[in-house]
């Protein structure tokens, strides 16, 4: 494993340990605010009438989907303009170009924006099917703090081993000139679904995840990896993962 990824999946692990040493003190925040969250997924659930699939599928691409654009879009902002030029003393690649142009910025858009519309959604369909096979967890209400604490926890092991196999494999000689080798500029779909959705999804498949805590995890992900084409280093987001 790359040195950038065994430090990070040691970050990984300590922010969780840190978790586990005030569960008691988030124990409590969840216990006071339970009544406030559980209202707000019944809230969810009834938004989409009641239907698992439909709330799975839409509602899993319309908050990874949004998330992803909001928390980009301020990054993207900084690679058009340059600035806050604060933000740019603590990049890893103090060499890059900037402002990047335009038309570079719009050629990524483009590949996200097809990855999203065109291989999300069927992935979204094909791993609620998976997870009604699997007998997932359904209930109307919200798991406890400390389940929810154990598959954050299990996620993050499993997400860290299935993403290095991935990337190894996208290493064979048949994967790579055709699929990995421009991956600093563009996202291969082949790749897409092979590293940025097969491994966080597996440890909600595994464990039969709530929605909810499928939803947190995510975002949670999502917010911890936005800043990877920027080149940010950790000690802006700690869980950061190197390119």
């Amino acid at each position: 494993m790359p040195v950038g990824a065994r430090v990070f999946s040691v970050l990984d692990a300590i922010v969780l340990f840190e978790a586990y040493l005030y569960r008691r003190h988030l124990q409590r925040f969840w216990g006071a605010s339970g009544d406030f969250w559980q209202s707000r997924w019944e809230a969810v659930d009834a938004l989409f009438g009641g239907d698992a699939s439909c709330r799975w599928v839409w509602g899993t691409f319309g908050l990874t989907f949004a998330l992803y654009w909001l928390v980009g879009g301020v990054y993207t902002a900084v690679d058009l303009t340059g600035r806050p030029a604060f933000l740019l003393r603590y990049k890893m690649q103090p060499g890059a170009p900037y402002p990047v142009s335009g038309a570079q910025v719009w050629c990524v858009v483009h590949q996200v924006l097809f990855n999203q519309l065109f291989i999300d959604l069927p992935f979204a369909l094909a791993t609620h099917a998976l997870l009604e096979w699997r007998s997932y967890d359904r209930s109307p209400f919200l798991p406890s703090f400390p389940w929810v604490l154990f598959e954050l926890a299990a996620c993050v092991l499993i997400e860290e081993v299935a993403l290095y196999y991935g990337h190894r494999l996208l290493h064979h000689p048949l994967l790579y000139r055709h699929v990995h080798k421009r991956h600093h500029e563009y996202c291969h779909p082949a790749e897409h679904v092979l590293c940025n959705l097969m491994p966080p999804m597996l440890g909600v498949l595994l464990l039969g995840s709530h929605p909810a805590t499928a939803w947190l995890w995510f975002s949670v992900l999502l917010l911890f990896l936005a800043q990877r084409p920027l080149g940010l280093p950790p000690a802006l987001l700690p869980l950061a993962r190197v390119s």
